[in-house]
């Protein structure tokens, strides 16, 4: 009788819920990571692989076994459709709906309208793409990348054309609506000088529909720079390169890891898209274990290859999460901060990541490929500290 009793009441307090054990109920949760990417939009060539990149690495980590005890991890991705404005409005639906972190973005202007609202819940955002060094210190404590900084990218391709191609002197085409581009163009001009090159002028423009207009002055000036650098999101970045070469302008054309994109060979088309070199990040032309790893799971997943290094990143920054969550044995939003701002030695495929220097930013190394007649080549990598080529 008495172990019959004894029996009711405990069916009872399963019912309840009050004697499950203490990881029971988690078990069977999933741990929800929030995905904002402009799917849509012109920052969809950098952003919509990096999706892709998320979800691999997500569907990898649930086959092995998941997280925290067989947790599965699932991915909540919004398009906001490089609309800021659907940018915030997407950051507080995934607050509402219970993610214990966020990944997202390629854009710095993009992440400074959803970040923020995660720092002021406490909870971890991992921006993908975005390359702002002071972003960490804008937002806060929580606030993590997976890429290098622009500080970093524009010494590496500086140094290059300094070196390798004896650029003396350079023009700069600035977008003065992005941050990106802005801080992309101030450190470029920063390293570039130092190197002993020469800023013969910066134009600026708001749209592609400008290129005609500094086009035609670039030609009145009779200017004759050993280089164009360009500062853009990648839709722009092919525009300038389709409009430049079909003016017959033939001057080497520079930029940072937004040409690391299709559009640059698709709308100038690989005749065009010639002698052109940009700094990217170290996934075109490795192959360590990760990538191999990486480059194999991705073509089963989605029939081809990644065909950037967005769709790295996007792989490596659900990783650094993970890592942090097994790190931290939970997914309390403190804990979580602090886990991730104590990664080190993480292998990526984009590198090692480890976050010393400054809180939040990574050192990384920084790939230069070079782009003859539509083809990308892997010409040289520039490590962060290191004096030696």
């Amino acid at each position: 009788m008495q172990k019959g009793i004894t029996l009711l009441l405990a069916a009872c307090l399963l019912m309840a819920g009050a004697v499950l054990p203490a990881g029971a109920a988690e078990t069977a949760e999933t741990i929800k990571i929030g995905a904002l990417y402009n799917l849509t939009g012109d920052m969809a060539p950098i952003d919509v692989p990096s999706l892709k990149g998320a979800r691999l690495q997500a569907k990898l980590i649930n086959r092995a076994g998941g997280l925290l005890n067989g947790r599965q991890v699932e991915v909540v991705g919004i398009d906001t459709r490089t609309d800021l404005k659907a940018t915030a409005a997407a950051a507080h639906k995934l607050l509402s709906q219970g993610v214990v972190a966020a990944i997202g973005y390629g854009d710095t202007n993009f992440v400074m309208a959803a970040a923020p609202l995660f720092q002021k819940r406490g909870l971890p955002f991992v921006t993908s793409g975005a390359t702002l060094p002071d972003l960490p210190r804008l937002v806060g404590n929580c606030l993590f990348m997976a890429a290098f900084g622009d500080n970093d990218q524009a010494a590496a391709i500086a140094k290059f054309l300094s070196s390798r191609l004896k650029a003396r002197s350079a023009v700069i085409w600035t977008d003065k609506n992005m941050d990106f581009a802005k801080a992309l163009s101030k450190y470029f001009r920063q390293s570039f000088s130092l190197l002993g090159g020469k800023i013969i002028k910066e134009q600026f423009f708001s749209s592609p529909q400008d290129f005609p207009g500094l086009i035609a002055a670039f030609k009145a000036a009779r200017l004759k720079p050993d280089i164009i650098f360009i500062a853009a999101g990648p839709e722009a970045a092919a525009q300038a390169v389709k409009q430049i070469r079909g003016a017959a302008i033939n001057i080497p054309i520079a930029g940072g890891d937004s040409f690391d994109s299709d559009a640059l060979l698709t709308v100038p088309g690989p005749k065009l898209a010639h002698d052109i070199y940009f700094a990217s990040h170290s996934f075109r032309g490795e192959t360590g274990p990760e990538v191999r790893s990486f480059i194999t799971a991705y073509r089963r997943e989605y029939g081809r290859p990644p065909a950037d290094a967005f769709a790295a990143l996007g792989f490596d920054a659900l990783g650094i999460v993970a890592a942090a969550i097994k790190q931290a044995g939970t997914t309390a939003p403190a804990a979580l901060c602090r886990a991730l701002a104590h990664i080190q030695g993480y292998h990526g495929v984009t590198g090692i990541i480890s976050y010393t220097r400054s809180s939040g930013v990574p050192e990384k190394p920084v790939a230069i490929i070079g782009v003859t007649k539509g083809h990308f080549q892997r010409l040289w990598s520039w490590v962060p500290g290191n004096k030696k080529e």
